[in-house]
């Protein structure tokens, strides 16, 4: 069965998160003792930010698998910091793409920052043509090619 939970109410999936999240979009060639401190700084920034109220994490499980993930931050882009709130990190797991579960978290968050009473969330991105299909629209490219996109809420 799927289920979309907020992190703070399942915190036995930070750990998972973090390895996610490091493998996806941090510095890869670490040594063993650099990796696990990349782990453990993402660790203690998902459970110091679990009240803020520009922080969102919900995780998607199937019978208590982790199937992905995705996440509101404060800020995700320092050249902008008016911009804010910022849709961020989905991730499926690799075996499970293709199956729709985006499209689950995609409208999770969106649901999420209404209840929250955002107006808009921004979204830094070098995919093309891939978030317009959730209703993102188009901004400004930035200097390194990456896009910025927003969702009316």
């Amino acid at each position: 069965m799927l289920k979309i939970y907020n992190i703070k109410d399942k915190k036995e999936y930070i750990k998972e998160v973090a390895i996610l999240t490091q493998n996806e979009w941090g510095k890869q060639n670490l040594t063993k003792i650099e990796y696990e401190n990349k782990i453990n700084k993402k660790c203690e920034k998902i459970i110091n930010n679990l009240d803020n109220k520009y922080y969102c994490k919900l995780i998607l499980l199937k019978d208590n698998i982790l199937i992905g993930f995705i996440s509101i931050f404060e800020h995700d882009y320092e050249e902008r910091e008016e911009l804010l709130p910022w849709y961020a990190t989905m991730l499926v797991k690799e075996k499970y793409r293709g199956k729709g579960y985006s499209k689950i978290l995609n409208d999770a968050i969106l649901e999420e920052a209404k209840r929250r009473k955002f107006k808009r969330l921004y979204l830094k991105t070098k995919l093309n043509n891939y978030y317009e299909k959730f209703g993102a629209k188009f901004l400004e490219t930035l200097e390194n090619g990456e896009k910025i996109y927003y969702f009316e809420i």
